[in-house]
């Protein structure tokens, strides 16, 4: 039966670390600052940022939130973030995703200052990424490099493969695993014979979004596996990616689903906000 790697007591140590940091740049006069941008009443979004909201307030971090109508012009939001990128009180800034229709999600994460870019999504952070100098990484796949590193998961010439392919989670943790020296195979819609390629990995990263997609059976015996995936099925269960009683069986070690990348993801973005704030 695979060891379950525990996101939440991995996120849990890793915020022990930033209270202290933050606690320590605070003594020298400098508080971290992250702002955190809502438009419109998506309900997953709220959320969201209640979540980072209260993480902030945990570890010390100033947290400044903006939550505007769904109505919002492009104009005005691009003004907002202009507005954040010279406030010296703020040291990372967050636009919630998904915007509503009139935004143009690319501007808007183009016009956020590469330096408060908490996310990892600006263009300059992703070919920094690519070329294996990163200044910030994405959240989520930062989460799962640091996930792997604490369950002692070794990936220099081990086979891995990443199923989805998207610019939030799929394509980033491709790059960072390539920077682990691992050979990597990206996966995605139309792939031929996925359950062949998942089937030679020693690392299946599942990032599809797709319930239980990735089945058990498809899993190497001994392989690790990583499930980003958080779907809703019915009223009140939560699945990933992955089956996971059945790859649990075969896998070595395993992430569940709650409970696995999900604390991850808040705690990088905190990580982030006070690496800026020391950067400055």
């Amino acid at each position: 039966m695979a060891k379950i790697i525990d996101g939440k007591a991995i996120a849990a140590k890793i915020r022990g670390e930033i209270t202290a940091e933050v606690a320590k740049l605070a003594a020298s006069g400098v508080t971290p600052g992250l702002a955190v941008v809502l438009v419109g009443e998506d309900p997953a979004s709220k959320v969201y940022v209640s979540m980072k909201e209260k993480a902030c307030k945990d570890v010390g971090i100033f947290s400044d939130e903006y939550k505007l109508p769904a109505d919002t012009s492009e104009k005005d939001l691009l003004i907002l973030i202009d507005k954040l990128n010279h406030d010296p009180k703020i040291h990372g800034i967050l636009v919630q995703l998904p915007l509503p229709k009139q935004i143009d999600t690319e501007k808007v994460l183009e016009a956020i200052s590469p330096e408060k870019d908490a996310d990892g999504f600006h263009p300059y952070n992703v070919g920094r990424l690519v070329i294996g100098k990163p200044l910030f990484q994405p959240c989520t796949p930062y989460g799962v490099m640091v996930m792997l590193k604490e369950a002692g998961v070794e990936l220099a010439g081990k086979e891995v493969v990443v199923v989805g392919r998207s610019n939030i989670v799929g394509k980033p943790v491709a790059f960072m695993c390539l920077q682990q020296n691992a050979t990597v195979t990206l996966c995605h819609s139309k792939t031929r014979d996925l359950a062949a390629k998942v089937g030679m990995a020693d690392v299946v990263i599942a990032a599809v979004g797709q319930p239980e997609m990735i089945k058990g059976a498809w899993i190497k015996e001994g392989a690790v596996v990583i499930d980003v995936g958080v779907n809703r099925v019915g009223e009140k269960k939560l699945v990933g990616d992955v089956e996971y009683a059945a790859a649990a069986e075969r896998a070595s070690a395993i992430t569940p689903v709650p409970g696995g990348v999900g604390p991850m993801t808040i705690t990088m973005l905190l990580y982030n906000t006070l690496e800026s704030a020391k950067r400055r």
